[in-house]
Protein backbone atom coordinates (compact mmCIF):
# COMPACT_ATOMS: atom_id res chain seq x y z
CA UNK A 1 0.00 0.00 0.00
CA UNK A 2 1.03 3.40 -0.91
CA UNK A 3 1.03 6.44 1.22
CA UNK A 4 -1.56 8.05 -0.78
CA UNK A 5 -3.96 5.52 -0.54
CA UNK A 6 -3.76 4.94 3.24
CA UNK A 7 -6.60 7.16 4.71
CA UNK A 8 -5.89 11.05 5.09
CA UNK A 9 -5.84 11.26 8.77
CA UNK A 10 -3.28 8.32 8.70
CA UNK A 11 -0.59 9.52 5.79
CA UNK A 12 2.36 10.09 7.54
CA UNK A 13 2.75 13.52 5.12
CA UNK A 14 -0.17 15.26 6.33
CA UNK A 15 0.76 14.59 9.56
CA UNK A 16 3.93 16.04 9.08
CA UNK A 17 2.73 19.21 7.91
CA UNK A 18 -0.05 19.31 9.70
CA UNK A 19 1.78 19.05 13.26
CA UNK A 20 5.53 19.10 12.38
CA UNK A 21 8.18 16.13 12.06
CA UNK A 22 8.43 15.59 16.14
CA UNK A 23 4.99 14.57 16.08
CA UNK A 24 5.76 11.33 13.95
CA UNK A 25 7.39 8.27 14.93
CA UNK A 26 10.40 6.58 13.60
CA UNK A 27 8.47 4.34 11.29
CA UNK A 28 6.32 7.15 9.62
CA UNK A 29 9.16 9.75 9.56
CA UNK A 30 10.37 6.55 7.15
CA UNK A 31 7.43 5.70 5.32
CA UNK A 32 7.51 9.02 4.21
CA UNK A 33 10.97 8.70 2.22
CA UNK A 34 9.88 5.29 1.19
CA UNK A 35 6.47 6.06 0.04
CA UNK A 36 5.35 3.19 -1.43
CA UNK A 37 5.46 -0.36 0.09
CA UNK A 38 4.74 -4.11 -1.07
CA UNK A 39 2.53 -6.78 -2.21
CA UNK A 40 0.38 -7.28 0.85
CA UNK A 41 2.85 -5.22 3.27
CA UNK A 42 2.14 -1.04 3.51
CA UNK A 43 4.53 1.38 3.52
CA UNK A 44 4.39 1.72 7.27
CA UNK A 45 4.86 -1.89 8.05
CA UNK A 46 7.74 -1.84 5.74
CA UNK A 47 8.75 0.85 7.64
CA UNK A 48 8.62 -0.70 10.96
CA UNK A 49 9.72 -3.96 9.35
CA UNK A 50 13.27 -1.96 8.89
CA UNK A 51 13.77 -0.54 12.15
CA UNK A 52 12.70 -4.31 13.77
CA UNK A 53 15.34 -5.61 15.14
CA UNK A 54 17.73 -8.79 13.43
CA UNK A 55 16.58 -11.85 14.09
CA UNK A 56 15.34 -15.25 12.57
CA UNK A 57 12.20 -16.70 11.20
CA UNK A 58 10.90 -18.91 14.22
CA UNK A 59 9.83 -21.87 11.50
CA UNK A 60 12.36 -21.46 8.74
CA UNK A 61 15.38 -20.62 10.72
CA UNK A 62 16.37 -17.70 8.07
CA UNK A 63 17.34 -14.00 8.72
CA UNK A 64 14.78 -11.67 9.08
CA UNK A 65 14.27 -8.24 10.89
CA UNK A 66 15.60 -4.98 10.03
CA UNK A 67 18.45 -3.32 11.58
CA UNK A 68 17.59 -2.47 15.32
CA UNK A 69 16.04 1.05 15.29
CA UNK A 70 17.41 4.15 14.03
CA UNK A 71 21.46 4.00 15.02
CA UNK A 72 21.42 0.83 13.05
CA UNK A 73 19.30 2.05 9.69
CA UNK A 74 22.35 4.93 9.87
CA UNK A 75 24.44 2.37 9.72
CA UNK A 76 23.53 0.07 6.75
CA UNK A 77 25.60 0.09 4.00
CA UNK A 78 24.67 -0.46 0.47
CA UNK A 79 24.90 -4.31 0.84
CA UNK A 80 22.96 -4.18 3.99
CA UNK A 81 19.96 -2.35 2.27
CA UNK A 82 20.08 -4.79 -0.43
CA UNK A 83 19.49 -7.67 1.44
CA UNK A 84 15.95 -6.17 2.60
CA UNK A 85 12.70 -7.19 0.09
CA UNK A 86 11.04 -4.16 -1.25
CA UNK A 87 14.14 -1.98 -1.15
CA UNK A 88 15.29 -1.35 -4.81
CA UNK A 89 17.97 0.46 -6.04
CA UNK A 90 16.03 4.35 -6.08
CA UNK A 91 15.20 3.33 -2.23
CA UNK A 92 18.44 2.44 -1.07
CA UNK A 93 20.05 5.66 -3.05
CA UNK A 94 17.55 7.79 -1.34
CA UNK A 95 18.11 6.14 2.00
CA UNK A 96 22.00 5.82 2.17
CA UNK A 97 21.99 10.09 0.97
CA UNK A 98 19.13 10.81 3.87
CA UNK A 99 21.92 8.55 6.08
CA UNK A 100 24.95 10.51 4.66
CA UNK A 101 23.49 13.82 4.95
CA UNK A 102 22.40 12.83 8.71
CA UNK A 103 26.33 12.69 9.49
CA UNK A 104 27.18 15.27 7.64
CA UNK A 105 25.04 17.70 9.19
CA UNK A 106 26.27 16.52 12.66
CA UNK A 107 30.28 16.99 12.05
CA UNK A 108 29.33 20.17 10.75
CA UNK A 109 28.08 20.90 14.16
CA UNK A 110 31.09 19.88 15.79
CA UNK A 111 33.19 21.85 13.33
CA UNK A 112 31.39 25.21 13.82
CA UNK A 113 31.29 24.92 17.95
CA UNK A 114 33.46 23.54 20.67
CA UNK A 115 32.32 20.33 21.93
CA UNK A 116 31.68 21.42 25.26
CA UNK A 117 28.49 23.63 24.12
CA UNK A 118 27.02 20.93 23.43
CA UNK A 119 28.46 17.23 24.35
CA UNK A 120 24.92 15.42 23.72
CA UNK A 121 25.88 15.81 19.91
CA UNK A 122 29.05 14.46 20.49
CA UNK A 123 27.94 11.13 21.78
CA UNK A 124 24.83 10.87 19.31
CA UNK A 125 27.53 11.56 16.47
CA UNK A 126 29.98 8.84 18.17
CA UNK A 127 27.14 6.60 18.01
CA UNK A 128 25.67 7.28 14.60
CA UNK A 129 29.32 5.84 13.64
CA UNK A 130 30.09 3.01 15.92
CA UNK A 131 27.22 2.11 18.03
CA UNK A 132 26.21 -1.14 15.34
CA UNK A 133 29.18 -2.09 14.59
CA UNK A 134 29.47 -5.67 15.05
CA UNK A 135 33.07 -6.25 16.30
CA UNK A 136 34.83 -3.38 18.76
CA UNK A 137 36.00 -0.35 17.02
CA UNK A 138 38.06 2.11 18.78
CA UNK A 139 37.81 5.67 17.57
CA UNK A 140 39.29 9.14 18.27
CA UNK A 141 37.81 12.61 17.50
CA UNK A 142 40.52 14.76 17.14
CA UNK A 143 39.93 18.54 17.74
CA UNK A 144 41.82 22.08 17.31
CA UNK A 145 42.80 23.65 20.39
CA UNK A 146 39.47 25.51 20.15
CA UNK A 147 38.03 22.14 20.74
CA UNK A 148 36.14 22.37 17.30
CA UNK A 149 36.27 18.95 15.51
CA UNK A 150 38.91 17.91 13.12
CA UNK A 151 38.29 14.82 12.08
CA UNK A 152 36.83 11.40 13.14
CA UNK A 153 39.05 8.46 13.09
CA UNK A 154 38.69 4.57 13.61
CA UNK A 155 42.27 3.41 14.30
CA UNK A 156 41.62 0.32 15.72
CA UNK A 157 39.68 -2.87 15.30
CA UNK A 158 39.02 -6.08 17.27
CA UNK A 159 36.71 -8.64 18.31
CA UNK A 160 33.58 -8.84 20.40
CA UNK A 161 35.43 -8.80 23.66
CA UNK A 162 38.75 -6.79 22.91
CA UNK A 163 40.45 -4.40 20.79
CA UNK A 164 44.41 -3.54 21.00
CA UNK A 165 45.32 -0.39 20.31
CA UNK A 166 48.54 1.15 20.50
CA UNK A 167 49.42 4.79 21.96
CA UNK A 168 52.38 5.35 19.27
CA UNK A 169 49.86 5.26 16.77
CA UNK A 170 46.98 7.69 18.55
CA UNK A 171 49.90 10.01 19.48
CA UNK A 172 51.14 9.99 15.36
CA UNK A 173 47.74 10.37 14.21
CA UNK A 174 47.04 13.34 16.74
CA UNK A 175 50.23 14.95 15.61
CA UNK A 176 49.18 14.50 11.81
CA UNK A 177 46.05 16.75 12.87
CA UNK A 178 47.68 18.94 14.65
CA UNK A 179 45.48 18.28 17.40
CA UNK A 180 45.34 20.44 20.77
CA UNK A 181 42.61 17.85 22.93
CA UNK A 182 41.18 13.97 21.36
CA UNK A 183 38.15 12.61 22.90
CA UNK A 184 38.60 8.97 22.70
CA UNK A 185 35.57 6.43 22.07
CA UNK A 186 34.69 2.41 21.61
CA UNK A 187 31.96 0.43 20.91
CA UNK A 188 30.89 -2.62 23.01
CA UNK A 189 28.65 -4.52 20.60
CA UNK A 190 27.17 -6.41 24.12
CA UNK A 191 24.87 -3.72 24.51
CA UNK A 192 26.68 -2.42 28.19
CA UNK A 193 28.30 0.55 28.13
CA UNK A 194 29.99 0.49 31.60
CA UNK A 195 33.83 1.10 31.65
CA UNK A 196 35.58 -2.37 31.97
CA UNK A 197 38.96 -2.13 34.19
CA UNK A 198 40.95 -2.35 30.72
CA UNK A 199 38.81 0.80 29.51
CA UNK A 200 39.78 2.33 32.39
CA UNK A 201 43.86 1.40 32.53
CA UNK A 202 43.51 2.41 28.50
CA UNK A 203 42.22 5.61 29.38
CA UNK A 204 44.75 6.67 31.52
CA UNK A 205 47.53 5.16 29.23
CA UNK A 206 46.48 7.17 26.12
CA UNK A 207 46.41 10.25 28.75
CA UNK A 208 49.82 10.29 29.57
CA UNK A 209 51.04 9.23 26.06
CA UNK A 210 49.21 12.05 24.93
CA UNK A 211 50.02 14.55 28.02
CA UNK A 212 54.06 14.13 26.47
CA UNK A 213 53.07 15.85 22.91
CA UNK A 214 50.50 18.80 24.84
CA UNK A 215 47.48 16.69 23.82
CA UNK A 216 44.25 16.86 26.52
CA UNK A 217 42.13 13.95 26.39
CA UNK A 218 38.71 15.76 27.11
CA UNK A 219 36.77 12.28 27.49
CA UNK A 220 36.41 8.42 26.54
CA UNK A 221 33.05 8.06 25.46
CA UNK A 222 31.64 4.62 25.17
CA UNK A 223 29.20 3.59 23.24
CA UNK A 224 26.27 0.95 22.36
CA UNK A 225 22.95 0.24 20.97
CA UNK A 226 20.81 3.18 22.04
CA UNK A 227 23.63 4.21 24.89
CA UNK A 228 26.30 6.01 25.48
CA UNK A 229 28.28 6.61 28.53
CA UNK A 230 30.74 9.85 28.69
CA UNK A 231 33.90 8.55 31.45
CA UNK A 232 34.45 12.42 32.25
CA UNK A 233 31.06 12.74 32.80
CA UNK A 234 31.27 9.67 35.69
CA UNK A 235 33.91 10.89 36.86
CA UNK A 236 36.57 8.59 35.78
CA UNK A 237 38.43 11.40 34.60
Amino acid sequence: MALKDLPTDAQPREKLLARGPAALADAELLAILLRTGLAGCGVLQLAQSLLDAPGRHPETGLPQGGFDGLAGLLNANAQDLARIKGLGPAKRAELLAVMELAKRATAQQLRERTVFTDPQTVQHYLQLHLAPRPHEVFAALFLDSQHRLIALEELFRGTLTATAVYPREVVLRALHHQAGAVILSHNHPSGSVQPSPADKELTRTLTSALALVDVRVLDHVIVGPGAALSMAEAGWM
